[in-house]
């Protein structure tokens, strides 16, 4: 039979990561290739071919493909463009169906990548029963996918639930790829992990933290976690204040779409209770009484790859 598999396609910030999927939704094959290090986006869908041929062939070739869906950032569904992406290389609009299309000889869709990730939440991950929830991508950027009634929220224009560029402080910590101030992802992310990190070393000149072990370029929201869990003061303060941030957002997203649970995918949630805790508590403390403890807030029980790559390859089918 024909058209047995789909291509999956996650463009995040600093990787994507690819694969082929069946029509169960079981990832046949995955790999990754770097997502900065070409300036021509035509450069960078070279390596991406040049990486899935190989594993195209191996499932019988092109035949047997029904297309590839594909998440980014500012992805837009209805005209298949990336539109102003301030996490990619590429900037202005990028055609990248088209592209894809081209160069692959096979039919491709886009979205949002956090949508995406969404997607194969509610098709295969810990969302499978739910038609009410939100996703969180908490990596590079902070993405999030709305569900309400079963359905992805993309608004009228394809860029709607674009929680990460939301302003939670007013004023405040400078966004370089956007120039807004006080942007949930300019502190929730593993970006804005690492700004954390450098505010406290250097407010606390007299303060001992392991984290003067590492110099500012070494820094990475890794480095802080490992920190934490040795039981560094400051590398748990930055955890603490991380979640505030993030908690007191998922208090204004629950009072917007009352979900049944948000999902934390990404990796910055590999920092565990360290940051669900303090998220937890900030998001309760600044709930209305209806809205108090009625929502989960769960990790994504997918590898960290697999979300992201299964909810593009639906795209296909």
């Amino acid at each position: 039979m024909d058209n047995k598999y789909a291509i999956g396609v996650d463009v995040g910030g600093t990787t994507t990561k690819f694969g082929i999927v069946n029509s169960k939704g079981v990832i046949i094959s995955q790999s990754r290739i770097p997502s900065g290090e070409h300036e021509f986006v035509e450069d960078f869908i070279q390596e991406l071919y040049n990486k899935l041929m190989p594993m195209v062939e191996a499932v019988g070739g092109k035949k047997n493909i029904k297309g590839i869906g594909m998440g980014a950032p500012n992805g837009n569904i209805y005209s298949g463009t990336i539109e102003y992406a301030p996490n990619l290389k590429w900037k202005g609009i990028i055609p990248m169906t088209d592209i894809i299309t081209q160069k692959f000889s096979l039919p491709s869709k886009l979205t949002n990548d956090a949508n995406a990730a969404a997607v194969g939440e509610m098709l295969y991950g810990c969302a499978k029963n739910m038609k009410h929830f939100i996703t969180i991508t908490l990596g590079t950027g902070v993405g999030s996918g709305i569900v309400i009634d079963g359905k992805i929220v993309v608004g009228h224009d394809g860029f709607a639930g674009e929680l990460g560029h939301t302003i939670i402080r007013p004023g405040g910590r400078l966004h370089k790829g956007t120039g807004m101030k006080g942007s949930l992802e300019s502190y929730a992310s593993a970006t804005g992990v690492r700004e954390t990190a450098i505010e406290l070393i250097t407010m606390y000149p007299q303060k001992e933290t392991l984290l003067r072990n590492y110099s500012i370029h070494e820094l990475t929201s890794q480095i802080v976690y490992e920190c934490a869990m040795k039981g560094d003061a400051i590398a748990n303060e930055i955890f603490e204040f991380t979640g505030q941030i993030l908690g007191e957002s998922l208090a204004n997203f629950v009072m917007f779409s009352s979900p049944e649970a948000i999902v934390l995918f990404g990796g910055l949630t590999k920092a565990g209770n360290l940051l669900l805790h303090p998220t937890r508590k900030h998001m309760e403390a600044n709930l209305l009484p209806i809205f108090k403890n009625k929502v989960k807030i769960i990790f994504s029980e997918l590898k960290e790859s697999d979300a992201a790559i299964l909810g593009a390859s639906a795209l296909i089918w």
